[in-house]
């Protein structure tokens, strides 16, 4: 219980950071954005050891497969989700 308290806490202050940092536009938008990545990466990293339990006991080859594929799919999200947004201007 005590890992799951942990890691839920952890991921709350790594949301709360990057919502703080943009509502209150204290960053330049390129620091913003590398600041908004270290937050999700190290979210990602929280949630594989603390909810799904990465680090417990061996697991067999395919589950390394398919975190790997799960990572590819997340990382072609995010900056495919990024270029879109670079491009953030109305078309009339």
């Amino acid at each position: 219980m005590k890992a799951y308290v942990i890691g839920f806490l952890l991921s709350i202050i790594l949301t709360i950071i990057p919502l703080f940092l943009v509502l209150n536009h204290l960053m330049g938008k390129t620091a913003l954005m590398v600041s908004i990545l270290i937050a999700a990466v190290l979210q990602f990293v929280i949630q594989l050891f603390f909810f799904m339990h990465i680090r417990d006991g061996e697991a067999p080859r395919y589950n390394a497969a398919a975190l790997v594929l799960g990572i590819i799919f997340v990382l072609t999200i995010v900056i495919g989700s990024m270029w879109v947004m670079s491009f953030n201007y109305v078309v009339q």
